[in-house]
């Protein structure tokens, strides 16, 4: 295990807070400390659900539920509901609540994955705690709080359960008092319907305290916990909240109880063990960046986050903000496909499992809307909420005209195939997925006088590029998507129409009379939102040679909206500059997929170098990218993961990605 150390002294560079003392950086810890006036937080996942913690102590802005959606009254779709805040802390010192407090300091501690501040209080008091989502216990938090005196003092915790503004009705609140195996249990609890009722949502919480020191007590909706402290004294507490809901349980009132009855049992310290284990189990799958802190701290952080959003085994995929907020009102995007699942597919493919099962335990939802809409096969919706049916707003284009999705999914489908080999999955799930995704685009393509074919009236990846005809990234990704299943009819023994592989080799991709790939059918130069045609050469495969690439990445790059254009299409140019050798250039295109967008004190991801909507995972997935399919040359091909010739940034020393693959392949560069 490498060692972990506290950085004692920090310097802003692109949003990132990076360590000076020259004592044994190791790239595990963020740290802030002082006044930060410039602060975004980071949320503590586990999966499950987020806990956006804050600056001031013991704030929590928002709690994040994976999955659970609901009628939402002012985005008028399914939203992502947040859940029930069981900790609503305030936190009293002598009988004044605390308002003023010196020496703080807060560290994102990705190694175990906690999130810790500490601070002072006059000069009487020291205070550290941890917030803790816990990996082993999905649906269940800690706060881990050690207090230390200098002088007497009195410390009181007065615990509350928050409801959301609009996102509830009809709250119910109870306290619990009862023994459980020798142990006595105090418990707050408070469960609420989402706004039109369709779940039920219960949460609890409590406090696990050395019953010499504290005492408890309940008035009305808050309960409280007095401490007394003699001088010199130390004592360590745990508030411990549960959330549950009838998306998963039947009885998530009781759920709830039995989880916080569990950590009490079992003991805090345990519990927290057991996390601090299932994440090392993640962490055998790492990138290592020696020579550059900033990228380290970058690259970490964006790993940390997606392994923060997602769990192997639940069918869950991942929403454009991760588990952070309810931006994009929490839907399921190609963000996924294109952008997060890939590294997850090399690194965790137990995550990657669930984002594929996310889409094939959906097929039935998006055969209905193919036939909705006039088409035959699966059509997979632009957005997607919990039951795969569309959920974009309708006043957005992409909903009805994005259709890139269905290939998209499809090519990840695939590329989990080539990866892990499992025939048995091929056969009896991914086969119809690649068969219902081929029957959707030959009812979606048009046969031109010429033999060739076209896709009328789509949404580009470029969302600039509204109802066009032969948007590039379409017809390509349509093109690999018939490819694939080609393949798979011959894996599976089936027979694959000769259709599949005409439309496939039909689909046209245009290019103007300088030999540029246009975007698509009368295109001429508009700015564009992000990558659509580069997208051709790296992810899709199609366009291989490297003076077409060169050409085409010479081209867009000046039509990029550099103001409101996603992080994405620099983090794909990195990619491929690294994989034509061309070293500054994929340098500074990878700075530029990171550092505009990246916000104080942690370095957290925004989605554009103008907005303020982090954590953007999307942003994060694509960055990944470049460290991985980029600057160490791996490649997912038919025959499973190879290494192309890699190619590292000016100034790192070396690359190591740990854990690659089903056998947990180390790959390590090393600059010339």
């Amino acid at each position: 295990m490498l060692k972990k150390l506290l950085f004692l002294t920090i310097v802003s560079v692109g949003g990132l807070l990076l360590p000076t003392d020259s004592y044994a950086q190791d790239g595990w810890t963020i740290t802030a400390e002082g006044e930060c006036r410039d602060y975004t937080g980071a949320s503590a996942a586990n999966g499950t659900m987020g806990v956006l913690h804050w600056k001031e102590p013991f704030s929590v802005r928002q709690l994040v539920l994976n999955n659970v959606f609901e009628l939402n009254d002012n985005t008028l779709v399914n939203c992502a509901v947040l859940g029930l805040n069981p900790f609503d802390i305030i936190m009293s010192v002598d009988g004044r609540q605390l308002t003023s407090y010196s020496d703080w300091r807060q560290t994102i501690d990705m190694r175990n994955a906690e999130h810790r501040t500490s601070f002072r209080v006059g000069n009487k008091l020291n205070v550290d705690y941890a917030l803790i989502a816990l990996r082993n216990l999905p649906h269940t938090a800690l706060f881990k709080i050690t207090l230390e005196a200098e002088k007497p003092v009195s410390v009181r915790f007065d615990k509350g359960i928050s409801v959301p503004d609009g996102d509830y009705r009809e709250p119910r609140y109870s306290q619990r008092e009862y023994d459980a195996d020798g142990r006595h249990i105090r418990m707050q609890q408070l469960s609420a319907q989402t706004i039109h009722g369709r779940y039920d949502v219960s949460a609890g919480s409590t406090f696990l305290f050395d019953e010499s020191k504290g005492k408890y007590r309940v008035s009305g909706e808050r309960t409280f916990l007095d401490i007394s402290l003699k001088a010199g004294e130390k004592t360590t507490l745990y508030i411990v909240g549960s959330v549950c809901t009838t998306a998963e349980y039947s009885d998530p009132y009781s759920e709830v109880r039995r989880e916080i009855v569990y950590v009490d049992r079992s003991g805090a310290e345990t519990i927290i063990e057991g996390h601090r284990r299932k994440w090392d189990e993640l962490w055998e799958s790492d990138i290592r960046i020696v020579g550059d802190m900033e990228a380290q701290l970058a690259v970490r952080l964006g790993l940390y986050s997606l392994y923060s959003s997602c769990r192997e085994g639940t069918g869950l995929s991942v929403p454009p903000m991760g588990l952070s907020s309810q931006g994009y009102n929490g839907h399921i995007f190609w963000d996924t496909e294109l952008w997060m699942y890939p590294p997850m597919l090399l690194l965790n493919q137990g995550i990657a499992r669930s984002m594929v099962d996310y889409r094939t335990d959906r097929m039935e939802a998006a055969r209905k809307k193919a036939g909705d809409y006039g088409y035959k096969g699966l059509m997979f919706p632009w957005e997607s909420d919990s039951f795969g049916q569309e959920s974009t707003p309708d006043w957005a284009l992409t909903g009805p005209m994005e259709h890139h999705i269905t290939a998209d999914i499809a090519v990840a489908a695939w590329n989990y195939y080539c990866v892990t080999k499992d025939i048995d999955w091929l056969r009896e799930t991914g086969w119809e997925l690649f068969k219902g995704v081929a029957e959707f685009w030959v009812s979606r393509v048009r046969e031109n006088a010429d033999g060739t074919y076209s896709i009328v009236g789509v949404v580009g990846a470029d969302e600039y590029a509204q109802n066009v005809t032969d948007n590039a990234f379409t017809n390509g990704a349509a093109k690999v998507a018939l490819r694939n299943a080609v393949k798979a009819a011959r894996l599976c023994g089936r027979n694959a129409p000769q259709e599949w592989s005409r439309i496939a080799d039909g689909l046209r991709i245009l290019k103007g009379p300088d030999g540029v790939t246009w975007e698509f059918e009368g295109y001429n130069g508009q700015t564009i939102k992000q990558a659509d045609v580069n997208l051709l050469a790296y992810p899709l495969g199609i366009i291989k040679d490297k003076e077409q690439m060169r050409k085409d990445l010479e081209y867009y790059e000046s039509k990029v909206d550099r103001v409101n254009g996603p992080a994405m299409t620099f983090s794909s140019f990195a990619t491929q500059y690294a994989r034509l050798g061309e070293r500054e250039k994929a340098t500074q295109m990878f700075r530029r997929a990171y550092q505009p967008n990246s916000r104080p004190p942690f370095g957290v991801f925004a989605e554009t170098p103008t907005s303020n909507n982090p954590y953007f995972t999307t942003g994060a997935g694509g960055m990944l990218q470049a460290v991985l399919y980029g600057f160490a040359g791996l490649e997912i091909t038919d025959d499973g993961i190879k290494q192309l010739e890699p190619c590292l940034p000016i100034g790192w020393e070396s690359l190591v990605v740990t854990g690659v693959g089903p056998e947990k392949k180390t790959y390590t560069i090393t600059a010339d």
